[in-house]
């Protein structure tokens, strides 16, 4: 494949391909120089149905929360067994997600996009009237296959239309699916389960999930060239073992920690690290050729790099935060469902609202702006986190969920643009797909690390996480954990700016 502006560097006086050649139907297929500033709407409509689909498929990431324990009652299986409901997704997400660079240069943006709904659409309708728990997690293991294509697909797709001066704003918006769908899951489900059920959870979001669908059928295009490149078949057994056997041995460090892991966590590590090196191996020859799976040489940009590293931080540590708050309420302060779930909404609302405006104002001053003040918030929320107990209020937990879902939206959003914006066009797919990936393993690593300190935690203290007084010693140990991370995404931070081929101040509109 060749094309004749892959390397040309983007600005305000050589926009992007989108912005610079939008063809109109009302011109006979003409191409029509618009103004570099501007996006056309057809192109808009393809990002807003992206974007809806994203929020609605990565929702169900965190549903599963508060939903455990009715959800292991009912089906009457033990919470060993039962979180593989979450296990299970996030291990398809880390196997999925990186070949999605190869599929969105391979298959166009309208068929993929196609694809990746129905599935979600079918697992969440298997979901809905799963009889029995094998079935239920087949259902999981289905919708996550849609879901991991999602972010990527969007994330190409908003690299390859909006013009660079405009791409903060865009990024912001997309904060509000990555950040605020994960924030809102618990407050859904515990919502959902107390007035109608577990099985609402999947029933509320299938008919969004179809009627996205519908318009997307109508409306998406294709929006970048595919290539006829074959798929390299040895790579997707080493990205299958590797991440997988990466996130699965995440996943089980908790189980371990309470000597139940079905497979010893250092066999998990050892052997998912073997297959992971050689998939990067294999990648390394591949991309001299143009055939790799996942290209790596999107790290030959510091910027990416540095932004990278400080997702998995900011990622690791929102996805622990979020989990072990709702365990906390129900376990220590003995709140139920609802009452659990409407404690990180509105952090979550303050994060929908901020995130657009975030992005205008990293178009406007850059990206350090932006993360300096973040980080401090996440930090400060953080180590304020390290000192609760039985006797916290539930509105200490409600300000703590708001200032770190601020700082997080103010952090989140530059990093992606600084990141993505960093590497050359043709390796958008590629770039996303990474991001997707180190995302997904930091959620499963954060989750993790915040779950066994939070045992061992509790287990020093003379206790376990099922009395009042474990909770408290375990989330004490694993926030302080937390907390420290915190300082070191600051230091990272320093070190991101913004592209040399981005512009800085007022944007047209």
């Amino acid at each position: 494949m060749s094309r004749t502006d892959t390397d040309q560097p983007e600005t305000d006086d050589y926009p992007s391909t989108a912005a610079r050649d939008v063809v109109s139907a009302s011109t006979g297929g003409i191409p029509v120089v618009r103004a570099p500033h501007k996006l056309a709407r057809h192109h808009r409509n393809v990002i807003l149905v992206l974007m809806v689909s994203a929020f609605t498929v990565i929702l169900n990431e965190t549903v599963m929360g508060v939903a455990l324990p009715v959800l292991q009652e009912d089906l009457g299986v033990a919470p060993s067994i039962g979180q593989w409901l979450t296990t299970a997704y996030m291990l398809t997400m880390a196997v999925v997600i990186p070949i999605t660079g190869f599929l969105i240069e391979r298959i166009p943006t309208k068929a993929l996009f196609i694809s990746a709904m129905s599935l979600f659409s079918v697992g969440t309708a298997v979901a809905a009237i799963a009889p029995v728990f094998e079935v239920l997690l087949a259902a999981r293991v289905v919708q996550a296959s849609g879901t991991a294509i999602m972010m990527p697909l969007l994330m190409t797709t908003v690299m390859n239309l909006v013009p660079v001066a405009r791409r903060g704003a865009m990024m912001g918006n997309i904060s509000v699916v990555i950040a605020v769908a994960p924030a809102l899951g618990p407050t859904v489900s515990g919502f959902v389960i107390e007035h109608f059920g577990w099985r609402w959870i999947f029933g509320i979001v299938l008919p969004i999930a179809i009627a996205t669908l519908a318009i997307g059928a109508k409306w998406v295009v294709s929006v970048s060239e595919t290539t006829r490149a074959k798929v390299d078949v040895l790579s997707i057994p080493l990205a299958v073992l590797g991440f997988g056997g990466l996130v699965y041995g995440l996943a089980s460090i908790g189980e371990s920690a309470e000597g139940g892991a079905a497979i010893p966590v250092w066999i998990l590590f050892t052997a998912g690290g073997v297959f992971l090196a050689l998939f990067l191996l294999r990648q390394i020859l591949l991309q001299r050729h143009e055939r790799a799976l996942l290209d790596l040489r999107v790290f030959t940009s510091p910027i990416f790099t540095i932004a990278m590293v400080s997702m998995v931080i900011a990622t690791a540590t929102m996805f622990g935060a979020f989990i072990l708050l709702p365990f906390f309420a129900q376990r220590a302060l003995l709140l139920d469902p609802l009452a659990t779930g409407l404690i990180t909404l509105p952090g979550g609302l303050l994060m929908g609202i901020a995130s657009p405006f975030i992005g205008r104002i990293y178009d406007r001053h850059g990206p350090r702006f932006l993360l300096i003040p973040g980080t401090l918030l996440i930090s400060g929320a953080m180590w304020l986190l390290t000192t609760v107990n039985e006797s916290t209020s539930i509105w200490t937990l409600v300000l703590t969920n708001i200032g770190l879902s601020v700082g997080l939206s103010a952090t989140f959003t530059p990093l992606m643009t600084s990141g993505l914006g960093s590497v050359q066009r043709r390796l958008y797919s590629h770039g996303s797909a990474v991001l997707g990936t180190f995302q997904q393993v930091a959620a499963a690593a954060g989750t993790a690390l915040f779950i066994t300190v939070m045992a061992v935690g509790a287990s020093a203290a003379g206790s376990d996480t099922m009395e009042v007084a474990g909770t408290v010693a375990g989330t004490h140990a694993a926030f302080l954990v937390g907390a420290i991370m915190s300082l070191g995404l600051i230091v990272a931070v320093l070190f991101v700016r913004k592209p040399d081929n981005a512009v800085s101040g007022p944007v047209g509109h």
